[in-house]
């Protein structure tokens, strides 16, 4: 029996499947694909989050795409980050090319060209379905972890929530929460210290200051109404096939914080939403993380907590998440410690820290008797990827360095005609594109400080009439008093008696 028989029994055997599955390709030995070699991936398994690494150039995105397609045409919708804008070619057919024929050949799965249903989202002023999320759906704490406050900083924040929750003030945009703090240290400082207690006006200072930080950052376009409804990102259409969500964030690489907090926000989201259901024949959704260092980049400790908390326990909602970086070390070791599935395309060795990273990796993977995996690594071809998985049972699978299937919808973006043509059968756009901008806690503040300003400058105005009254009436007196004196002084001076005793003085003085 042949080596490469062997290597082929080896591989049927670990990659056999009694449920539906994903084939991402054939598995390759000596450098030579074996034909029907294929690597499946069970659909089972496919909430146990995977990763999809290697340097730039290697197919990364490709590899996204193939799984993107046939998680779709499964019935299971996906959700994709397009960080570097090149997913919009899902929603159309490959012109195909015969060295995607070959290409197939080898693997010995037939090529077949197919588009897919798309929706566009937007998390800032592009185009497509607006994603927004209220202030008070992320909740004191959440919202404490994403500014990073001190527990000082992060009480104040619970009573604030706390106070327009008693007083019905819809807590909606930062424009909402930043006119809050301004009255908790200004008009309603009393009101508050009676019932809440004493709120510091450095704290309220800093935390002001990193909402405005937040701003800067877009978060003032995603804070607001309509709140996005994550069970839209579940449809599946009329032939049964899951919507290919895609996330445009081609204009958020600079804003790390703003990235990080809409995915903390998603999530939290999706996890508090969606039913339990445990390890259950297949994923509810499947979340592609590109570009997964943004979300890492800048996080707060506490930040980097809470995601990997919810990479743990979001699972057993039948959701998978798999992130698409340069090299698996971008990742946490805790969120990487949670990965099932881990597609690895080729690594370049240019420096001493590139090596290292590559011995690292390597030793995340199965040892193989067919394989050096830190060899390996460095020769793999474009569309190439040592690939692991986790079988049925959830043991691993063995390792296979795989020639990856092609993608069956357009390898390249839609163009800006096609785009608009897109956007308009959207029918989710009117449900969301709609700005609102109801009464919330910034407006009923205002009004009820208005209110309070009236009336206080309706007392001033009393106190004032009161106080020229007074004077006016002072003055009447004294008017009275002194006319009184003059009269008497006029009687004294007509008197007789008076008149009598000057007329006997002046003859005295006449003598």
């Amino acid at each position: 029996m042949s080596s490469n028989q062997d290597f082929f029994d080896h591989i049927n055997k670990g990659y056999t499947t009694k449920g539906d599955f994903i084939a991402l390709g054939a598995a390759m030995h000596n450098g030579e694909t074996v034909t029907d070699a294929h690597v499946k991936i069970p659909l089972k398994t496919l909430n146990r989050h995977g990763l999809i690494a290697g340097a730039t150039g290697t197919g990364k995105t490709k590899t996204l795409q193939v799984l993107a397609e046939n998680l779709s045409e499964k019935g299971i919708p996906v959700l994709l980050m397009d960080i570097k804008g090149d997913l919009s070619g899902l929603a159309a057919a490959s012109p195909g090319h015969p060295k995607i024929d070959e290409r197939h050949e080898k693997i010995g799965i037939p090529f077949e060209a197919k588009d897919f249903p798309v929706e566009i989202l937007s998390l800032s002023e592009q185009d497509g379905v607006r994603l927004r999320a209220t202030v008070s759906e992320f909740g004191p704490v959440l919202f404490s972890r994403i500014l990073d406050v001190t527990e000082t900083q992060a009480g104040i924040i619970s009573i604030i929530f706390k106070y327009c929750d008693d007083h019905k003030l819809p807590l909606l945009d930062l424009k909402d929460l930043k006119k809050v703090l301004q009255f908790a240290t200004r008009e309603g400082k009393e009101e508050l210290e009676k019932d809440y207690g004493r709120i510091s006006t450095a704290s309220t200072g800093s935390i002001l200051r990193k909402i405005v930080a937040l701003e800067q950052q877009g978060a003032d376009v995603f804070f607001g109404e309509r709140s996005f409804d994550v069970q839209d990102l579940c449809r599946v259409d009329d032939d049964g096939r899951g919507f290919i969500n895609i996330l445009r964030l081609t204009d958020i690489q600079d804003r790390p914080k703003l990235f990080s907090t809409f995915m903390l926000s998603l999530l939290a989201e999706v996890y508090s939403t969606f039913p339990e259901q445990g390890d259950s024949g297949r994923p509810e959704l499947i979340i592609f993380l590109d570009e997964a260092h943004l979300i890492f980049k800048q996080a707060s400790n506490a930040l980097m907590d809470q995601i990997e908390s919810i990479v743990k326990l979001i699972r057993s909602k039948g959701v998978g998440l798999y992130f698409v970086t340069q090299n698996p070390t971008d990742v946490p070791e805790g969120v990487l410690g949670q990965l099932g599935l881990k597609v690895q395309h080729a690594l370049r060795a240019f420096t001493a820290k590139d090596r290292k990273a590559i011995k690292l990796t390597a030793e995340n993977y199965p040892i193989s008797e067919y394989y050096d995996t830190k060899e390996v690594l460095t020769s793999l071809g474009i569309g190439e990827a040592l690939v692991s998985a986790l079988d049925e049972k959830g043991r691993p699978t063995p390792l296979a360095a795989t020639m990856l299937r092609a993608p069956m919808s357009r390898m390249d973006i839609l163009s800006e005609s096609e785009l608009k043509n897109l956007l308009k059968k959207s029918t989710l756009s009117k449900k969301y594109n709609e700005d609102i901008d109801r009464e919330s806690a910034y407006e009923i503040l205002n009004e009820k400080i208005e209110k309070a300003e009236a009336e206080e400058a309706k007392a001033a105005a009393k106190k004032e009439r009161e106080k020229l009254n007074r004077k006016s009436s002072s003055s009447r007196s004294g008017s009275r008093r002194s006319s009184t004196t003059e009269k008497a002084v006029i009687k004294v001076l007509t008197s007789a008696t008076f008149i009598r005793g000057a007329l006997g003085v002046l003859n005295k003085l006449l003598r």
